[in-house]
């Protein structure tokens, strides 16, 4: 049974490739062609929440904190390319600060072969290099939807980290994204894409005040998609209008509240030279996460460096 369960998600790793490389066939279409191929969409994108849910049961949140000091340690060498990427950009932090990740796998760090907790753990280990006394609580989980993060706030541990927090990283809407792809993959259009976009707009719209809620002087960061299969369907634009739809509805978003920002991620990923995606082809890889991690840097420091030339 492990057998037929470890090949079945083997053979999801594919699914989202094989859907997409048949995406807009006939480009005389206004959207998507309908695609009548029967498949599945990679088991850890998606929770089974909905299954327990159709049975009138709640699954219970599981909301232990990923501590990165418990996390396998990054090699010299990995620390000292880290060092290399991430010098000269912590300078700013002129006082001790907590810092409150959450939301998907990309907080939690999927996909880094050197399981030191990806974006987050870089930062943490950077953090660590230069000294400072700066405590990072990652609350990542693979999988989770802007529905199932929303949820998640009302933990106590959660709810009480963010209250205490000076930054709030977030990373969410991926498996939003995933949950269209697998409810539709029989008639695959843009219009589902759209619907859904505007209901993932109203969740974030309510975390973004859930958060405000518990601590309404927290800075708050979201973190933008990128387009995990740009490298191999790179003809097919309609996969990146989708990518660049959503990033500009959260991006829209941020611009309502203070101290909100929205940053980028799209650019990291488009076009590299290098490989920045994990054997899965849908996470980053370690190299993706520096970069990421440095982008997340440059943003703080740029409000930072607002923050200081307006109390002067």
């Amino acid at each position: 049974m492990k057998r037929k369960k470890a090949i079945i998600m083997i053979m999801g790793l594919f699914t989202v490739c094989i859907l997409l490389s048949i995406f807009l066939i006939d480009r005389n279409q206004a959207g998507l062609k309908t695609v009548t191929t029967v498949a599945t969409v990679e088991s850890e994108q998606v929770e089974n929440t909905e299954e327990v849910a159709s049975k009138g049961e709640e699954k219970p949140l599981e909301d232990h904190s990923i501590k990165q000091e418990s996390q396998k340690p990054f090699t010299d060498e990995i620390k000292k390319k880290v060092r290399e990427v991430l010098n000269g950009v912590v300078d700013f932090f002129e006082k001790d600060q907590k810092i409150v990740a959450i939301g998907d796998s990309l907080t939690e760090g999927v996909g880094d072969e050197t399981k030191s907790g990806g974006y987050v753990g870089i930062l943490n280990h950077t953090f660590e290099d230069q000294n400072l006394s700066i405590k990072i609580e990652n609350f990542g989980k693979k999988g989770n939807r802007s529905d199932q993060l929303l949820k998640r706030l009302e933990n106590k541990e959660i709810a009480t980290a963010i209250s205490k927090a000076d930054i709030v990283l977030i990373t969410i809407g991926a498996n939003d994204i995933m949950k269209v792809l697998r409810s539709n993959f029989t008639n695959l259009t843009l219009e589902p894409f759209q619907v859904e976009r505007v209901e993932y707009t109203e969740r974030l719209t309510a975390i973004l005040n859930r958060l405000k809620e518990l601590n309404p002087d927290a800075h708050i960061y979201l973190i933008g998609f990128y387009n995990p299969f740009e490298s191999q369907f790179a003809n097919i634009k309609e996969l990146d209008m989708i990518i660049d739809n959503w990033n500009e509805a959260g991006k829209l978003l941020t611009e309502e509240y203070e101290n909100v920002s929205f940053v980028p991620t799209e650019d990291l990923f488009t076009n590299s030279t290098k490989n920045l995606l994990a054997a899965d082809q849908f996470h980053p890889n370690s190299r993706g996460y520096k970069l990421i991690a440095q982008r997340v840097l440059e943003y703080l420091k740029v409000t930072e460096e607002t923050r200081i030339a307006k109390t002067n």
